[in-house]
């Protein structure tokens, strides 16, 4: 929602907003996601011997940090649709009409954009669940009791000679997964 809505903020109005969100889009997208993903999780997570701190709960912490992997890839799509979208001529006849542009980018644009965010929001699902098994492999996502593909690979690890099954599994289920 946060990725298709600036995406459309940012095609839609070409001034300063536009550029400077086009601009943090583009610096986002330059840091690899993994690298991006993990320092997230570092800053979030704070100092555990520090009890007078507030933390969050490794939960949040995770979905906080893939959520903010996957906002620029949907705003940059969008906002490429946004911008072919808005050159249309029912778009103009809409703004000869006096429609307001809020009026226009939700009732005239958003529908003509919406199946390519869907698309890619699709695709950035397949990609927090790879980025969420790398997280786990590396030992930055949630805390093991906690059930995740990825916690599963990471513990099936220590028993890959005994039943490498364990281990196997779940990698399976996230490459069927991914693939689907």
């Amino acid at each position: 929602l946060i990725g298709g809505l600036l995406g459309l903020l940012s095609g839609y109005f070409r001034n300063w907003i536009g550029q400077v969100l086009s601009t943090l889009f583009d610096i986002l997208l330059a840091i690899p996601a993994l690298v991006l993903a993990m320092a997230l999780v570092a800053v979030l997570k704070g100092d555990p011997s520090d009890t007078e701190a507030f933390h969050l709960s490794p939960i949040l912490i995770l979905i906080i940090a893939l959520g903010i992997v996957s906002i620029p890839l949907l705003a940059r799509i969008t906002r490429a649709n946004t911008m072919a979208w808005s050159q249309r001529e029912f778009v103009t006849a809409a703004r000869a009409q006096g429609a307001s542009d809020w009026r226009i980018l939700f009732r005239e644009i958003l529908p003509n954009v919406l199946p390519a965010m869907v698309y890619i929001a699709l695709l950035g699902m397949a990609i927090a669940v790879v980025a969420e098994g790398s997280l786990a492999i590396l030992g930055a996502s949630v805390v093991p009791p906690t059930p995740t593909w990825g916690v599963m690979i990471v513990e099936g690890k220590v028993d890959m000679e005994e039943a490498p099954f364990i281990m196997f599994i779940p990698i399976v289920v996230v490459f069927l997964t991914v693939m689907s």
